[in-house]
C-alpha cells in the first residue's frame, strides 16, 4: 500500500526480498534458521518492532452487519474490489454468498476480515508482517510478508487470500463502483480486508469521523443502499456502531474460538428461535 505500509517501514529488520535471497542461496537454510532463532527475525526482535501509524488506543473500530436488512445486491463486494483494486473475484476481500438458516430463512451472508482482537493470524506470522494495531485493526505490511501463508491457514474465518500471480488484468469494477485508492499487492503475499484503513487514518488526520463522514468510512459501508452496514468507534457513545449495538441483539461468528472479532451481526428477523 502507498500509505500504511510505507509508514510501517521504520526498522532495519530484513525485508521480504532479503529473506527470499537468503533462502535461495547456498546454505540458506542454516542462515535462515539463525535469523529466526537469534537474529533479526527472532521473536525478541519482532516483538520490539517499531511501527509508525495513526492508530490510537483512544479508538476501537467495529462494524455491524444487519442480515435482515441486507438484500444481497453485492454492492459492498464490488465497491471493495474497486476501492482496494482487487480485479479477481477469487481474491475478494469481502466474501458474500446466499445462505439459509436451519429453519429455512434465506438470507445473504457477507464476511469481511473480522479484525479479531485475539487474532490467530498475527500469532503465527514468523516475520511480524501482520499485527493488531492499537485501534484494533489487524494490519498488514506487504513489504515484510514472505508468503509463508501461515496466517492464511491460522485464520478460522477464511478471509485471507494468497496472491499467486502478478495482477495485470483490468479491474471491471472501476470506475463504476469506485476508483483505486491503494496500490495492488505484489505476487507472493497474503492480502485481506483492512477496514479501508487508509481512509480511517487519513480521516483522523483531517478531523473527520469514521463511520459518519463518507471519506473516512469503509467503502462497503458507504455503498450499501439499505444501510445494512454500519461502522464506527465503540469507545464513542455517539458513534453509529455504539448505537447499533445498543439497539440490536447481535452475535459474532464463532465466539467460542476466543478470537474476539470486531464484526457484529443481526440475525434474519424471520428466523424462528
Amino acid at each position: 500500500m502507498t500509505t500504511t505500509s510505507q509508514k510501517n517501514k521504520t526498522s532495519p529488520l530484513l525485508t521480504r526480498r532479503d529473506v527470499l535471497k537468503i533462502a535461495g542461496a547456498t546454505g540458506g537454510a542454516i542462515l535462515l534458521s539463525r535469523a529466526f532463532t537469534s537474529g533479526p527475525l527472532s521473536a525478541d526482535s519482532i516483538s520490539g518492532l517499531a511501527r509508525t501509524t495513526h492508530a490510537s488506543a483512544a479508538h476501537e473500530w467495529h462494524m455491524g452487519i444487519d442480515l435482515e436488512k441486507c438484500i444481497g445486491c453485492q454492492y459492498c463486494l464490488w465497491a471493495c474490489q474497486a476501492t482496494n483494486d482487487v480485479p479477481d473475484d477469487e481474491m475478494r476481500w469481502n466474501v458474500g454468498f446466499p445462505e439459509r438458516t436451519e429453519n429455512g430463512t434465506d438470507f445473504f451472508m457477507t464476511r469481511p476480515c473480522l479484525h479479531c482482537q485475539e487474532a490467530p493470524c498475527t500469532k503465527v506470522c514468523p516475520v511480524g508482517a501482520t499485527w493488531v494495531r492499537e485501534d484494533g485493526i489487524v494490519a498488514m505490511d506487504y513489504d515484510r510478508c514472505i508468503g509463508c501463508r501461515y496466517c492464511e491457514v491460522a485464520c478460522p474465518y477464511d478471509v485471507r487470500r494468497f496472491n499467486w500471480n502478478v495482477a495485470t488484468a483490468e479491474n471491471s469494477y472501476q470506475p463504476t463502483w469506485g476508483e483505486p485508492e491503494v496500490a495492488r499487492r505484489p505476487r507472493g503475499v497474503v492480502e485481506k480486508c483492512t477496514f479501508c484503513v487508509h481512509r480511517i487514518d487519513r480521516g483522523i488526520e483531517q478531523g473527520l469521523t469514521p463511520g459518519v463522514d463518507p471519506q473516512a468510512t469503509p467503502a462497503c459501508v458507504n455503498v450499501c443502499p439499505v444501510g445494512a452496514r454500519v461502522f464506527g468507534d465503540v469507545r464513542d457513545p455517539e458513534s453509529p456502531i455504539t448505537q447499533f449495538l445498543a439497539e440490536h441483539d447481535t452475535f459474532r461468528l464463532r465466539e467460542d474460538f476466543g478470537t474476539e472479532p470486531k464484526v457484529h451481526y443481526v440475525r434474519p428477523a424471520k428466523e424462528e428461535i
